[in-house]
């Protein structure tokens, strides 16, 4: 019985210390960036331009603007594609296409995300120039895959005996898949595309190739935008301790967006849970 409990407490132990080696670096990246991230955090940092290179003061509302922008049209062009191939990934699993559009969509999850940057470089900026919109396809393909995956296992996830109810009242098949079986996945299915936004919120690649950043506010998608995480590369890799600290509170805010949007992932999740 010693023995046991001995290896038990050993047993214990390791998984203690390993728990401790995860959570330490993350702790301390938290702590560091709220730390250096506040005193950069005023009303001025919010609202106003950023100044020439080397002038102290300004802020980063443009780049706050711009990663909105390339958000909403990000969620605007993956959000239908990717619930139009769950749907078909979750409604017609045995079929050859089906299963060469698996292959593909897990293929494309493990896609570095330089990858889809430089892709959309060669197709779209080589051609039109630099744009928030560009921006937002290099990261459509980043959350695409994302967002069908999530999708398909929610859609799955809704009994078979809500679509034989509904087919046996005499409801066409489409009806079934649309408006009560994608209505029943739904909370599951928007958890999916805001795990997929606090994916490609941070992404800083993708954008160097196509949205490429601006000083100013963008008027329209079809030109240059800043975003958060464009300030956070271009801002560090500056020689301008103000620069520097304007880095890391776009960085706070940044992983405070990403951060709500995990909470409100679980706390729809529970509550989709606890509903059914």
């Amino acid at each position: 019985m010693d023995q046991r409990r001995a290896k038990d407490l050993a047993f214990n132990l390791v998984c203690t210390l390993a728990a401790i080696i995860i959570v330490f670096p993350l702790f301390h990246i938290i702590i560091t960036t709220v730390f250096n991230g506040v005193r950069a955090i005023n009303l001025e940092f919010f609202i106003s331009l950023p100044r020439p290179p080397g002038e102290a003061g300004g802020g980063v509302a443009n780049a706050i603007q711009g990663t909105v922008i390339l958000m909403v049209l990000t969620m605007a062009i993956s959000l239908p594609i990717s619930l139009l191939l769950a749907i078909y990934l979750s409604e017609f699993r045995e079929g050859r296409l089906s299963g060469l559009l698996r292959v593909v969509v897990d293929t494309m999850t493990g896609v570095p995300s330089i990858v889809a940057g430089v892709f959309v470089y060669t197709i779209v900026v080589t051609n039109f120039g630099f744009s928030a919109l560009a921006g937002a396809l290099a990261l459509s393909i980043i959350a695409i895959p994302i967002m069908t995956k999530m999708a398909e296992g929610a859609l799955r996830l809704v009994p078979e005996d809500i679509r034989e109810a509904g087919l046996s009242l005499g409801i066409e098949n489409w009806k079934v898949i649309t408006r009560i079986v994608v209505r029943t996945a739904l909370p599951a299915i928007a958890s999916g595309a805001l795990l997929a936004l606090a994916r490609i919120a941070g992404e800083t690649a993708p954008l160097l190739f196509t949205a490429f950043g601006s000083f100013r506010y963008a008027t329209d998608i079809f030109h240059p935008v800043s975003a958060l995480p464009l300030v956070i590369y271009v801002y560090a890799m500056s020689p301008y301790p103000d620069w520097h600290e304007k880095a890391w509170g776009s960085a706070l805010i940044l992983m405070l967006f990403v951060l709500s949007i995990n909470l409100l992932v679980k706390y729809r999740l529970r509550r989709w849970s606890f509903g059914r």
